[in-house]
């Protein structure tokens, strides 16, 4: 009985043991895949390694223990997945920055002069070289350079041009004169002083450009913009005592001033208005603000002062408002295209509007500003008026301007003078004693701008007219009849009669050069012949 179950047991395990080989033998064979052979190139040695299949170039590099800094690059990238007998090669890269001074070189500028006789010239002012420093930034690819770019520069000191007077004397008879008067000529600011004569340059940079050219109430300083070539900067704003020998240059820290800058009565108060540059036309976007700094004699500038926030500045504001300063320094009148009014300098900038005015339609890139002026004695305010036409034409296409004068005291507005033209720009003289319709009554008096053609004001040329303050004895004194008008332009009056008789002067810019008219008879004097007279200015 044992046996036979012992037989049954053993034929049990050798079945068993059939079945497990065959089922071995039916299964498929297991196939192991290689490791990868990749060479990595690095740092002047080869590396032989074995990777798994799918690594990347950067797996490569992890494995022959090659760490890679921040700049270097390989070939292939690292993000490659590698194949068996793959070249990987690193490439180290390392920047360094290199600060080279170089010197700027001075140019050589040829101002005329009509105070030399012609044919002769004279330093004016030896030039001196400036400096910057440049930063360079090299690259270099496994020890060699690949590439050096420029990319920093600071000007360590400005080059000083170098200017030579060349005399262009002209025949003019030299004229006493009072006070100083101030000229922008071929980017330089020039002062007479006690005779026409007796000229002077007071900024030779050559870059001024004339959009604020003003001197304050005392004559020491000038007010001036120059365009020094910045990219996305219109200009800066700079001033100049004039009243010394050795005088400098004062920035003022302002950029991109279109419409106004001017000094207070005080001559030391400076107010100015900002636009922020624009690629499309006019070139910029109107703030409309009025900002204040102080200047004291030795040149420091104040940390400027908010008057009036940057606003929209009503109908065309984008273009710009004007502002001119009262006589007593408290107030700042501002116009704009679609009317004008008053800021209060010490009562916390409190505006207040005097008279709305039609907006002029140009079809243009540009906007019409009505010109204001105050009366010497600050109680009236002079403006060009925009007048509704009689039809059917609408009121902003309008083509009649009138000259107008506001009593800021009392009373409407007074019409002075009808069809002046849009540029007319009055401009009021200092107090003329005995100019009054009573005997030793004190007056002033009011010169504009005529248009020749009122009704293409636009595009006309003016003739200078001189009138009463309340328009009255109104006369056209220059050019003559039949002769070229003048450009639309502001005038100038003299600070003091002009001589001994008592007769004002007024100064105007004719064919781009000066000349003196006499109130007293329209006697007309030209004072400077090189045709490069921009701006001018008189106290």
């Amino acid at each position: 009985m044992k046996n036979r179950r012992s037989g049954r047991f053993a034929k049990k395990i050798c079945v068993l043991l059939l079945i497990f080989w065959g089922i071995v033998a039916c299964s498929a064979p297991e196939v192991t895949q290689a490791q990868l052979s990749v060479v990595v190139n690095a740092d002047g040695k080869s590396y032989q390694i074995e990777l798994a299949p799918g690594s990347t170039v950067q797996q490569a590099f992890e494995k022959a223990g090659i760490v890679l800094s921040e700049l270097d690059r390989s070939d292939p990238p690292v993000y490659t997945i590698l194949t068996d007998g793959a070249n990987v090669r690193l490439i180290r890269v390392k920047e360094e920055f290199e600060v080279e001074q170089v010197t700027i070189p001075f140019e050589r500028q040829t101002v005329q002069n009509e105070s030399l006789p012609v044919g002769e010239t004279r330093l004016s002012q030896p030039g001196e070289n400036g400096s910057k420093e440049i930063t360079y930034r090299r690259l270099f690819e496994n020890g060699m350079e690949i590439s050096r770019t420029e990319v920093k520069t600071v000007v360590l000191k400005e080059a000083v041009p170098e200017i030579v007077m060349v005399g262009s004397q002209t025949p003019f008879t030299s004229l006493p004169i009072p006070g100083k008067l101030a000229y922008l000529s071929a980017g330089n600011a020039w002062l007479m002083e006690k005779t026409t004569g007796n000229r002077r340059a007071v900024v030779t940079t050559g870059d001024l450009d004339g959009r604020i050219f003003s001197l304050s109430q005392d004559g020491n300083w000038l007010l001036f913009t120059r365009d020094l070539g910045k990219e996305n900067v219109i200009n800066s704003l700079w001033a100049v005592r004039i009243d010394v020998e050795t005088s400098t240059l004062v920035d003022l820290n302002a950029e991109n001033i279109v419409h106004f800058a001017g000094f207070a009565s005080d001559s030391k108060t400076v107010a100015y208005s900002t636009v922020e540059p624009r690629s499309a036309a006019p070139g910029w976007q109107a703030n409309n603000d009025l900002i204040l700094v102080g200047v004291s004699p030795s040149g420091f500038v104040s940390k400027p002062r908010s008057l009036v926030d940057t606003n929209s500045g009503g109908v065309y504001g984008w273009w710009g408002t004007e502002y001119a300063w009262s006589p007593d320094g408290e107030e700042i009148a501002y116009s704009r295209p679609d009317g004008i009014g008053l800021i209060s300098v010490q009562d916390k900038a409190v505006i207040t509007p005097l008279r709305d005015v039609i907006p002029l339609q140009t079809g243009g890139d540009w906007a019409w500003v009505p010109g204001i002026a105050w009366s010497p004695d600050g109680k009236t305010l002079y403006f060009v008026d925009h007048v509704a036409p009689v039809g059917s034409t609408s009121p902003e296409e309008s083509t009649t301007f009138d000259l107008m004068a506001n009593p800021l005291e009392a009373g409407p507005s007074v019409n002075l003078s009808s069809q002046v033209g849009m540029f007319a720009y009055p401009s009021a003289s200092s107090i003329q004693n005995g100019s009054g319709s009573l005997p030793g009554e004190t007056a002033s008096q009011l010169a504009y701008l005529q248009a020749i053609i009122p009704s293409q004001s636009e595009t006309s040329r003016y003739q200078l007219a001189v009138s009463d303050r309340d328009g009255s004895n109104k006369k056209i004194i220059f050019p003559e009849d039949g002769a070229q008008g003048l450009d639309p332009q502001h005038v100038i009056w003299s600070p003091a009669p002009l001589d001994q008789g008592g007769a004002f002067a007024i100064a105007v810019i004719y064919q781009h050069n000066i000349w003196l008219i006499s109130i007293a008879d329209g006697q007309a004097q030209q004072i400077t012949g090189d045709g490069l007279a921009v701006r001018i200015d008189w106290r």
